[in-house]
């Protein structure tokens, strides 16, 4: 089943070619694309039952052994990162299209979302399979240039403004990464990873020290941890919530997978493991206090991001297995959770035409669904018991008190704290937006009705949404635009009819699209199955974890014979 590996790249990449083929043609665009992101889970998912039960695979492309071919590797760790992030990329994927993020029209920056998610998704998905450290850099590469038009997809001048700052700081992170590789290459002769960790040992311990501190600050960027994190709070709140959840969910894991990798096979010992410690607790503790503070949404929600990666580094720089294990479990949550709290930004924001605490409110009565949809993962990345933010966070704290070193408790106490500090600034969110009523000069504020093609796309504020008791059509409160429940059509730019709405009226019930509550709902289940089946899935990170911390099977598996 060997053949299934390349799949897993080829599929996105061809897809991407055949949609970009069809830019007048986006109803084929959008079936190609689910299409391809529905194979990329099932060859996902085949693979991890495969690893699983039959242990590694290594696919050797064009039948070059390694180290001087290009190696494909599929292990626990790897299968498992490939099933949740093709789970969340279709996820991403449906919400998108019913929420109207590329319009029926053909303009350029709506007719490429299609070909460049899916050139995203094949950089995620290469990213967990390379074998090598130029593979490695390459996959990211191409994940990033797709970022690089999503993020600043609709042209406006605060996403633009927002972009660059991000792709500068990443051309920065790439251009250490590509440095350290060519350091890599000069000190051992290889880049294979498997071959790296052999030969590693063999250097003098300040170039060993050297090569392990680039990596760590190329890979520290892309995760966002402190001080590497400074980027992300001012980027990812500006693009479209989908962009933003997709961004959220996995572009940071990506590096947190390259820093297990780095932590475990290539420089596996505890020779920075306090540094990581260390930094674990400045990226929790610095994270949680810049989301008490602010009152935008998605800014909140993107400081929340960096606080708890902070966990997953945590586990990391424990240096044991229960230490992996749990960082392991914790990063799967923190994709399917983060996902889940920016698509449900996303709906607040469509309801009451701002992520802004100050602005919002009365959400509960507006859209009692959208409340509880909220809750949930609101709850759960908390850590409320019994849901699977508590668990992963009693595994890492659990692994930190077998470690017993005065370090490993500080970071119990930094974990506590910036559990605590989550829970709160997520419930003032749910007093802002959804308990306490919408401000009264909010609520008589008119909202502008002049028809933007692409509004939907391009406006980061939407205009809140109110349903007539008497027709049930929703409307513009203090002006005359319908809203229907077509997936693609932009909400600015609805055919009007006479209705409208009493000035400084307080919305009653808000009717949104179904299939964009349908997409979240799915979303939200997928956060509470984590706990339904927390035991399996721990046990699966556990074992993955036992492979990690074993940096000879995973050499024996690539190199074979070849030692």
């Amino acid at each position: 089943m060997t053949w299934l590996v390349p799949l897993l790249v080829l599929v996105p990449l061809l897809g991407a070619a055949v949609a970009l083929g069809l830019l007048r043609h986006q109803k084929l665009q959008r079936a190609i694309t689910v299409v391809v992101l529905v194979v990329a889970l099932a060859v996902a998912a085949t693979l991890m039952v495969l690893v699983d039960h039959h242990g590694t695979i290594v696919v050797q492309v064009g039948g070059w052994d390694a180290p001087y071919g290009i190696s494909l590797v599929v292990d626990r760790l790897s299968a498992l990162l490939l099933t949740v992030s093709a789970s969340v990329l279709l996820i991403v994927l449906l919400f998108s299209i019913g929420q109207g993020l590329a319009a029926d029209d053909g303009e350029a920056p709506v007719t490429i979302f299609y070909p460049t998610y899916l050139v995203l998704a094949a950089g995620v998905l290469d990213s967990f399979i390379a074998g090598d450290l130029f593979n490695l850099y390459v996959a990211f590469e191409m994940l990033l240039v797709a970022s690089y038009v999503l993020i600043t997809l609709g042209g406006s001048e605060q996403r633009v403004r927002a972009g660059t700052t991000y792709i500068v700081t990443s051309l920065i992170a790439s251009a250490i990464f590509l440095a350290a590789i060519g350091l890599v290459y000069g000190a051992t002769g290889t880049v294979n990873i498997a071959q790296i960790s052999e030969r590693v040992a063999e250097l003098p311990e300040h170039v060993q020290l050297l090569l392990h501190t680039m990596l760590l600050i190329g890979f520290g960027i892309k995760a966002a941890v402190f001080p590497l994190a400074f980027w992300l709070p001012d980027s990812y709140p500006t693009a479209p919530a989908p962009v933003t959840a997709v961004f959220a969910g996995l572009l940071t894991k990506v590096g947190i997978y390259a820093i297990i990798r780095l932590e475990t096979v290539i420089f596996p010992g505890p020779q920075l493991n306090t540094v990581l410690l260390v930094v674990a607790v400045l990226t929790m503790v610095v994270g949680v206090l810049g989301a008490v503070s602010q009152t935008d949404v998605k800014r909140l929600l993107s400081f929340t991001l960096i606080s708890h990666i902070g966990f997953m580094v945590m586990g990391v720089g424990l240096g044991t297995v229960a230490g992996t294990a749990a960082a392991v479990f914790y990063t799967v949550h923190h994709i399917v959770v983060q996902t889940t709290l920016f698509l449900v930004s996303g709906l607040m924001e469509r309801v009451g035409g701002t992520t802004s605490t100050r602005s919002l409110g009365g959400l509960l009565k507006a859209a009692p669904l959208l409340a509880a949809l909220y809750l949930i993962p609101a709850f759960n990345l908390g850590g409320i018991p019994p849901f699977s933010g508590f668990i992963g966070k009693l595994g890492l704290f659990r692994a930190a008190a077998e470690d017993g070193s005065p370090m490993a408790y500080v970071t119990i106490a930094a974990g506590v704290v910036t559990s605590l500090l989550t829970l709160y600034a997520l419930m003032r969110v749910w007093d802002a937006a959804f308990w306490r009523p919408k401000p009264a000069a909010e609520a008589a504020a008119p909202h502008a009705t002049t028809a933007e093609p692409h509004a939907a796309l391009r406006s980061p504020e939407p205009a809140p949404l109110t349903v007539s008791e008497e027709t049930g059509e929703a409307f513009h409160p203090g002006g005359s635009v319908t809203v229907t429940d077509a997936p693609h059509a932009s909400r600015a730019s609805r055919p009007t009819t006479g209705s409208t709405a009493t000035a400084g009226e307080a919305p009653t019930k808000v009717r949104l699209p179904r299939m964009l509550v349908g997409v979240t709902t799915v979303a939200v289940l997928g956060s509470v199955a984590l706990t339904i089946v927390a035991g399996p899935l721990y046990g699966y990170a556990s074992r993955a974890a036992e492979s990690l911390e074993s940096p000879d099977r995973y050499v024996q598996a690539v190199l074979g014979g070849e030692r």
